[in-house]
This record gives C-alpha cells, sequence and structure tokens, in this order.
C-alpha cells in the first residue's frame, strides 16, 4: 500500500470533515508535514503503519476528538499538547488573547491565567507580548502538568498554581488577568456534543446552574490579586455578554464586550476600580 492508499482508506473510514482527518492522522502516523504527504503519495507505506493509522480512526469515528488522539492542537499559529485533562483550544478563544496582548502591550506585565488548562491563552500571550511575568493556575495538577510541558515548549517562563479559585485566592498581585472559566449550564451538560460530552473535562466546562459561577467569584474577588485599574478579560459564551457585563460593573469600569469573528459576543473586559 502506498501513502495515497492509506489516505483513501482512511478517509473512506470516516464521516464529518473526512478528507482532512485522514490526512492528519496518515501524517501523524508516519511523522510527515503535509507537503511530503502530497510529493510521497506513491512512497510505500512501512509496515503497521496501516493498521496505526486505522486504529486511529476507529477512535475518531466513535467520536474521540482528533486533537486528543493526535496529542496537539494548534491556537494563535502555535502548537499545543493536549489530553483528555484538558480542554481543546478553540479559535473562537483566541479572541481573548488577540484582545490582552493588544491592551497590554508597550510594558512590563504580571499576568495571571486562571482556569488556564492547556496554557494556551497566558502562554500565547507571553509569547507574543515578550514582556510577561506569567503565573498559570488551574484546579488540576494533570492539567498544570500539561501547561508546563506548553510553557517549556515554547520558550516561556510560567509560574504554576495549584488552586481552587472557588474556595482560594492566587497568592500575589497582577496588572492583568485572564480567563476563560467554565461557563456552560449545568442542565445544558447533557446536550453537548458528544465528543465535547463524552471526552473534555467535565470541570473545565459546567458553570454551575446559571453558567456565571466562576464570573461571580472572580469579579467579587479580584481586588484581591488584581491591582487596581488591573485589567480583568474573560471568554464568555455567546449569550453571556449583559449577564457578565453586569456582574463586572460593580467593581470595574470601562467594561465592554467583543465580538469573535463570526460576530458573536466572546470576550467581557473592565478595569479594576480603586478601592
Amino acid at each position: 500500500m502506498v501513502t495515497s492508499e492509506l489516505v483513501r482508506c482512511i478517509r473512506d473510514m470516516l464521516t464529518d470533515n473526512a478528507a482532512f482527518e485522514a490526512a492528519e492522522i496518515v501524517m501523524h502516523v508516519l511523522g510527515i508535514d503535509r507537503s511530503t504527504l502530497i510529493l510521497n503519495s506513491r512512497s510505500e507505506v512501512p509496515d503497521g503503519a496501516a493498521k496505526k493509522a486505522e486504529e486511529l480512526a476507529e477512535r475518531r469515528r466513535s467520536g474521540e476528538p482528533l486533537q486528543y488522539i493526535l496529542g496537539s492542537a494548534e491556537f494563535m499559529s502555535l502548537g499545543f499538547e493536549v489530553n483528555p485533562s484538558v480542554l481543546i483550544p478553540r479559535s473562537d478563544t483566541e479572541t481573548l488573547a488577540e484582545y490582552a496582548i493588544e491592551k497590554l502591550r508597550g510594558r512590563h506585565i504580571r499576568l495571571i491565567d486562571i482556569g488556564t488548562g492547556s496554557g494556551c491563552i497566558g502562554i500565547s500571550i507571553a509569547k507574543y507580548h515578550g514582556d510577561v511575568e506569567l503565573a498559570l493556575a488551574d484546579i488540576s495538577a494533570d492539567a498544570l502538568s500539561v501547561a508546563a510541558a506548553n510553557a517549556k515548549r515554547h520558550g516561556v517562563r510560567a509560574k504554576l498554581l495549584q488552586i481552587d479559585i472557588l474556595n482560594e485566592l492566587p497568592k500575589g498581585q497582577y496588572d492583568a488577568v485572564v480567563s476563560n472559566p467554565p461557563y456552560i449550564e449545568s442542565g445544558v451538560i447533557p446536550t453537548l456534543q458528544t465528543e465535547v460530552r463524552d471526552h473534555e473535562p467535565l470541570t473545565a466546562l459546567d458553570g454551575g446552574a446559571d453558567g456565571l459561577k466562576f464570573y461571580r467569584r472572580i469579579t467579587e474577588t479580584a481586588a484581591g490579586f488584581l491591582e487596581s485599574g488591573g485589567l480583568l478579560a474573560f471568554e464568555i459564551g455567546y449569550d453571556q455578554g449583559e449577564a457578565v457585563s453586569e456582574l463586572m460593573k460593580e467593581n470595574f469600569y470601562e467594561v465592554e464586550i467583543i465580538k469573535d469573528l463570526c460576530g458573536n459576543d466572546r470576550v467581557a473586559a473592565g478595569r479594576l476600580k480603586n478601592s
């Protein structure tokens, strides 16, 4: 069997986005990039590679996310290690990273990423800003292990904080806080797509009965770790702009909602009022 035949075989095993995902699986198994896949389409497939590719395709067909199968995902044009202990980075979340980079440019920043997961938001900001003292906070030790690996991969120094933000506050003072907290209403979780509901970590999805539990906690306690005038920027659900901005207005000024490239509300941000 040659490479192009293997790609067709894997494609026929898949459904949605089959051509793209088949190519990704074959490239992963063979350890090649897309240009090599195209240029060497008539090369013989090594022994065992076809069986391995078929095994990965079966996992994908059962609903397991492709990013977990491959062990990586792209965010802000950077590659990030992912596994089932962290959410898969999504392009919508780039709106938050891009907003923070723009707002924080031009000076040294002490930044904390709360609920960091893979670390993709904080690490991307640090990578593109260039002068960031970064802390990555999460309740999950497994998630922090992934974040640490990603920070090392991109040459970003980061302090790791294992904390339960609902019951404790991060130590230290920061100039900016970014967070993509769990924001899906508990009652909605069972209706999510299979690959999200059954594979991504529930603790990173469930935002409580109204989806606002983490926003409420962070906005109410931010003065304990965020400097006056410091920036707080959240990712939000498409229908949460009004609710989150109302929560922020008690303790924050210059509160604004930023839309993503699809025109949906995606970021809520503001600056902490003087104590």
